[in-house]
């Protein structure tokens, strides 16, 4: 098991959320987003800082919108540049080593088997499974592929070329249900009113130009590129999008709505109950025991819910009542969330 500790994020809990309507056509995908498919679709908030208020507003504006039907999840993306270029032509590789959009979904919203997707400017993809969040043991499966996936990238600029009037690159993205489906609830696609956990993100990295050619600024301390900065549509309060916990909720429409999402009690008892697993998990780190005292973890803040906590030399659960009193949410030493 892991007895490392998970640092705790600096944010109030507020994700971001968006109603995705259906689509109202086939998509013909080109990249581009001016077009009468998306226009029954509304931009996200532009992209913010991955650690929310705690950094500076991002220089280039990034937003995203979603549809869907039968068959697809539909993103398209909007990136502001005026630095067009890419480098990585292979499926999965390492993507954001360019600069990239990505994609997070966790359909259950239990934290574990969740989906990553990333996207650079040549139309190269790296399309991941993850088991668990790196911080409980991974591992990602790097050989899984969204089978039926399509994309398209747009530029309205030129690739790789310094010189050229560039300013915005975008994507269209079609993930199809029948592969989404395999981590959701009862493995099945979403039905009207229901949400499911998603978020986004873009790795921006400082360029400059240097015999014609972009290339990565280097720190003369290190003789190595600047760190990048990573732009995201819900902020995560730590640079981590590993963190399913915090993305945004995306609520599925169909023509009648719903129209607007007011945050689940229940959401807030499970991000109590994560954050008890943060503590629990700390606690174990320094004292190299896990605490059945509640006290010692919730501390002076305030709390609504009442846990109780069984622990054994290596694991642990944390349980509480749900809004209604007629259920049990539990999470355990490896952060699963689930309902009994």
């Amino acid at each position: 098991m892991n007895r490392s500790g998970v640092p705790e994020p600096r944010i109030e809990y507020a994700p971001n959320h968006y109603i995705c309507q259906r689509a109202v056509e086939p998509l013909v995908l080109d990249g581009r987003i001016d077009k009468s498919f998306w226009q029954a679709a509304e931009w996200t908030e532009e992209f913010v800082d991955i650690e929310g208020d705690l950094r500076p507003k991002p220089a280039k504006q990034t937003r995203v919108k979603m549809l869907w039907d039968d068959e697809y999840f539909y993103f398209g993306a909007e990136l502001i540049e005026d630095q067009i270029w890419a480098t990585l032509t292979e499926r999965d590789s390492v993507i954001y080593y360019d600069n990239d959009f990505e994609i997070f979904i966790d359909p259950d919203g239990d934290t574990h088997q969740y989906y990553e997707f990333e996207i650079n400017t040549l139309n190269t993809v790296w399309d991941l499974l993850l088991v668990k969040p790196y911080r409980d043991g991974g591992p990602p499966v790097n050989g899984w592929d969204i089978n039926g996936l399509k994309t398209a990238v747009y530029i309205e600029g030129e690739l790789n070329r310094p010189e050229a009037e560039n300013r915005k690159w975008s994507v269209e993205v079609a993930i199809p249900w029948k592969i989404l489906r395999e981590c959701a609830a009862e493995t099945r696609q979403p039905v009207k009113g229901e949400f499911w956990r998603v978020n986004f993100s873009r790795v921006e990295w400082q360029t400059e130009v240097k015999d014609g050619k972009y290339s990565k600024v280097l720190n003369p301390d290190t003789g190595k590129p600047y760190p990048e900065d990573n732009w995201v549509w819900s902020p995560m309060g730590i640079i981590n999008m590993h963190y399913p916990e915090l993305w945004g909720y995306v609520v599925f429409a169909d023509g009648d709505g719903p129209d607007s999402f007011e945050l689940p009690q229940d959401e807030r008892i499970k991000w109590e109950l994560r954050r008890l697993y943060y503590r629990e998990r700390n606690y174990f780190e320094a004292n190299g025991e896990f605490t059945k005292d509640a006290n010692l973890l919730m501390g002076e803040d305030e709390w609504s819910i009442t846990p109780v906590i069984e622990t054994t030399r290596s694991l642990f659960q944390i349980t509480a009542p749900s809004s209604d009193g007629t259920t049990l949410y539990c999470i355990r030493e490896d952060g699963k969330l689930w309902k009994e």
